[in-house]
């Protein structure tokens, strides 16, 4: 396979995995471009990346770019993806996404536009563990899909100037950690859920600080999710089917996952891929999906999880600064 020349646009904390990512691969970043050139050329420093630019405008005109992986806030997202895209970059984009449906529809079609690969960086799409689980399902030797019960609590500091509850900054349940339970909802669901109700608790900045959500798609299977910013819960998926069911603790990174046989009682404990490598898996996903295979980066299902959080927070009449232009 070729060897495609990356570029990080950011360099926070997924910039630094995904740098990490390409060393234990043997390679490097070939670009950082950072609304802070100091702090790009010191992350250039720390992992000997090849070129800084001077702004995140300058990656899009350099024509040995292959693929941008944009690790900016979610607010930001849709004009980098914009600039990218339109100069035939394929683009790796951190959850969420865009901020909507209205954002997420107008990148694909700029994509399909340029013939260039589009991509969410939903790592539950790559991990090895939900492709081997998957394997089990497909077998039946579980039976039918029923139910899925979905937890993500983290505890946030309440501080209004945080960027988790920031509106200015995209921040909320929904985006941060919603887009995740709904991805692995929609990894395990036969179909996107047609139906679907909610509630939510707002934060005093009116981002969603709590929600609990219930879906259900045209197979009659269901599922339940519970988020919160300010109370931590156990990241924890459990899929019952007809003839047992599967918990996966630590999503989405997982890498274990355990099923009990109803008939039986039987614990079978099942093991797939490495937690600490789920940076890795993204780029080797990615890099295929450039060589052909587009398949393999699951964009019908970032769409649909997308088509779900705009209608759930337009349920709530809840928008962020960008969506009231």
């Amino acid at each position: 396979m070729k060897e495609y020349r990356w570029v990080s646009l950011g360099c926070g904390v997924i910039a630094n995995q995904l740098a990490q990512a390409m060393a234990k691969k043997g390679r490097k970043l070939y670009g950082v471009a950072n609304r802070t050139y100091e702090k790009a050329v010191q992350f250039a420093e720390k992992y000997g990346v090849e070129k800084v630019y001077d702004s995140m405008e300058d990656v899009f005109l350099d024509d040995k770019v292959d693929i941008i992986y944009i690790s900016t806030p979610h607010n930001t997202h849709i004009q980098y993806l914009r600039k990218a895209l339109a100069a035939g970059k394929h683009v790796l984009c951190e959850k969420s996404i865009t901020l909507n449906r209205e954002e997420l529809e107008e990148a694909i079609s700029l994509a399909e536009k340029n013939q260039v690969v589009l991509a969410e960086a939903m790592t539950i799409y790559h991990m090895p563990i939900y492709k081997k689980l998957n394997e089990i399902i497909e077998s039946g030797k579980l039976g039918a899909l029923k139910l899925i019960q979905m937890n993500f609590g983290s505890y946030k500091e309440y501080d209004m100037n945080n960027r988790f509850f920031s509106r200015n900054l995209a921040g909320g349940a929904m985006l941060d950690i919603g887009v995740y339970a709904l991805s692995f909802v929609r990894w395990f669901m036969s179909s996107k859920p047609e139906e679907v109700l909610s509630q939510v608790r707002y934060a005093p900045t009116g981002v969603d600080e709590q929600a609990s959500i219930l879906l259900k798609n045209k197979e009659e299977e269901m599922a339940s999710v519970i988020l919160s910013l300010h109370a931590k819960q156990p990241k924890r998926g459990t899929i019952a089917f007809e003839k047992g069911y599967v918990e996966l603790y630590e999503y989405p990174r997982g890498e274990e996952a355990v099923i009990t046989y109803t008939e039986s009682g039987e614990k079978e404990t099942i093991r797939a891929g490495s937690t600490e490598d789920a940076l890795v898996y993204e780029v080797e996903d990615m890099e295929q999906a450039v060589s052909g295979d587009e398949a393999v980066m699951k964009l019908s299902y970032t769409k649909d999880v997308m088509d779900l959080m705009t209608r759930i927070r337009k349920d709530w009449g809840m928008k962020y600064p960008e969506e009231e232009k």
